[in-house]
């Protein structure tokens, strides 16, 4: 027998922790909520073995945030063997929900019918491009699955501090001004190539102004998709000072063929980047999106400060 003060033979007892009180205490760890949505990452463009890596990785970022979320991969120009399209990955998800379902029913267990979307669907889009946006949408009324469509993941300053690193990475801006880092090559004025056309260079020029803040050089948005778009933004950064510029892509990469880049690049005669890619920021966004789309969200993720 024990008395308040411990155990009454002498032994030990290992007692419970309290949990730190006020504002400093630690938060209690995010988990998929049982029975929630199957998060479905929504990829524009011809899929290949690099598209899917990168996609891999940005939903294995998304489930190491979030444990237990059933997170998929639906292409818009799938084959439905190796790379199942968008309607086929939804209509698995509504099967496999109504099938588990009944097998608990047949078990004897107490459960509620299912209800609700059975999907949250994420573009894999840093800016709006209702061409592709409409060919989601129609993938996702195509699969008769009640599924819910959230934004695009642009424009935050997380895809600002993507946009920095890839520069970094390229020798065409400094990794940090702070540590008065010099780079021979960084530019002095950024083109912040997008597809989509107006309304995605607008939206694009909202990240491209902290990534100016960042970089302490001007960035101004031109259309990948628009003819003479790219040369003209060069041209006026130039007549306004800048003599060494930077195309970086205001891509995640599956949007586009490659060759449009470099196409691009030699068009305003300057270097570029990698598109985004898996960066951490593109996986978080993704949760972030699904997450709020089912109010479960205890924040969205912050940019890092502007250095």
């Amino acid at each position: 027998m024990s008395s308040p003060t411990g155990p009454a033979s002498g032994l030990p007892v290992r007692m419970p922790r309290p949990r730190q009180p006020g504002r400093h205490r630690r938060p209690e760890p995010l988990v998929a909520p049982e029975g929630a949505p199957a998060l479905v990452l929504a990829v524009p463009g011809t899929p290949s073995s690099a598209t899917r890596g990168l996609t891999d990785e940005v939903v294995s970022i998304a489930r190491s945030e979030l444990p237990g979320l059933d997170a998929r991969i639906g292409w818009l120009d799938g084959d439905d063997e190796e790379f199942p399209t968008l309607s086929t990955v939804l209509a698995r998800a509504a099967e496999e929900r109504t099938a588990r379902y009944e097998q608990a029913v047949a078990a004897g267990l107490e459960v509620k019918e299912p209800e609700g979307p059975v999907a949250v669907v994420v573009p894999l889009l840093a800016g709006p491009d209702s061409a592709l946006l409409r060919r989601i949408r129609q993938a996702v009324m195509d699969s008769k699955v009640a599924a819910e469509l959230t934004d695009v993941l642009g424009p935050h300053p997380l895809l600002a501090e993507a946009l920095h690193v890839r520069l970094s990475e390229a020798g065409l801006a400094r990794a940090d001004r702070a540590r008065l880092f010099t780079v021979a090559t960084a530019a002095d004025g950024i083109i912040l190539a997008s597809v989509g056309g107006d309304e995605a260079v607008q939206a694009a020029g909202i990240t491209g102004m902290l990534l100016a803040a960042r970089l302490a050089v001007p960035v101004m948005a031109a259309a990948l998709d628009e003819e003479g778009s790219i040369a003209s933004v060069a041209e006026q950064l130039r007549s306004s000072g800048s003599q060494q510029l930077a195309l970086a892509p205001y891509l995640i990469g599956p949007e586009i063929e490659a060759s449009l880049l470099e196409e691009a690049a030699k068009e305003a005669g300057c270097s570029t980047s990698d598109p985004l890619g898996p960066y951490p920021a593109i996986g978080k966004l993704t949760l972030a999106k699904y997450t709020t789309a089912l109010g479960i969200s205890p924040q969205q993720p912050q940019g890092a400060p502007v250095r």
